[in-house]
């Protein structure tokens, strides 16, 4: 997770890769791109998740599984007056490497299919109730789990699921190298989010070295530098062709304020935005 979506959490605690989250706000945002499998538990409120063509709703007491490199924007919100609070597993590869050893090879089936990809609602098993109410004590901040105890909630966790679908055995236990994410593709689908150069790296499975030495492949700029000019354009269409202000849309390109959108556009055009209307 980003700086940017910790801070649109009034709280959120980490317990060993087991996260605790409290929206206080009417409604809260963020974007969501994990390298690891994870599953999302909605202890009161409501969780939507868009992927750009469905909407999956996901109410209190229902959870959610969601595959490694998956590109989605959760939004948070109170329901029938509860604020949202949520928890979240997320299975590293290192453990479900060492949970593949430590498991009796003939539960783990090898010649099944794998899971399509994309989110799915899993379905309210005795197994996921009891985990998740075993757990609902450390919503307390004043409660704090051990480490090791949170270790066998990610283990209970991951039986539920191979207890779910056969399908998830070759889904969690392949340790082939992740296919490394198109930069360009990208690019162009997060402009507008304010990503550091490591999280740019990280979210298209690359080493910082790796991403910058591949970035020069399709671009003579920065990405700094590509992120602006993408911003710019889109931001120079949106006014030219419909009509918008600058209030309107420097936040929606990426832009943290008025004054340094039209500073870059000036720099960028060699005349104010304001210029686009005439």
């Amino acid at each position: 997770m980003t700086d940017e979506q910790l801070g649109q959490m009034k709280l959120i605690f980490n317990y060993n890769d087991v996260f605790y989250s409290f929206f206080y706000d009417d409604l809260s945002g963020c974007v969501h791109r994990s390298r690891e499998y994870a599953i999302n538990y909605v202890y009161s409120g409501e969780m939507i998740l868009d992927n750009g063509n469905e909407q999956i709703h996901v109410g209190k007491g229902e959870c959610v599984f969601i595959p490694r490199d998956h590109h989605i924007t959760m939004y948070k919100k109170t329901k029938d007056g509860e604020r949202y609070c949520g928890i979240f597993l997320m299975f590293t590869r290192r453990f479900l490497r060492e949970m593949y050893g430590k498991l009796e090879q003939r539960k783990v089936p090898t010649n099944t299919a794998k899971l399509n990809s994309g989110v799915i609602k899993l379905p309210k098993t005795a197994e996921l109730a009891s985990l998740f109410a075993s757990m609902t004590p450390y919503f307390d901040p004043k409660v704090k789990p051990a480490d090791d105890l949170m270790q066998l909630k990610l283990q209970e966790g991951l039986l539920a699921l191979l207890h779910i679908d056969k399908k998830f055995a070759p889904t969690l236990f392949d340790f082939n190298e992740p296919w490394k994410i198109d930069i360009l593709e990208f690019m162009n689908e997060n402009y507008m989010y304010e990503l550091t150069m490591e999280e740019m790296a990280h979210y298209t499975g690359r080493s910082l070295a790796t991403f910058k030495r591949d970035f020069k492949k399709i671009s003579d700029l920065t990405p700094e530098k590509w992120l602006i000019r993408k911003r710019l354009e889109v931001a120079y269409a949106l006014m030219k062709e419909g009509g918008k202000k600058v209030v309107d849309i420097y936040a929606e390109v990426g832009f943290k304020n008025p004054s340094h959108f039209s500073t870059a556009f000036k720099k960028q055009y060699g005349m104010p935005p304001t210029a686009t209307f005439v």
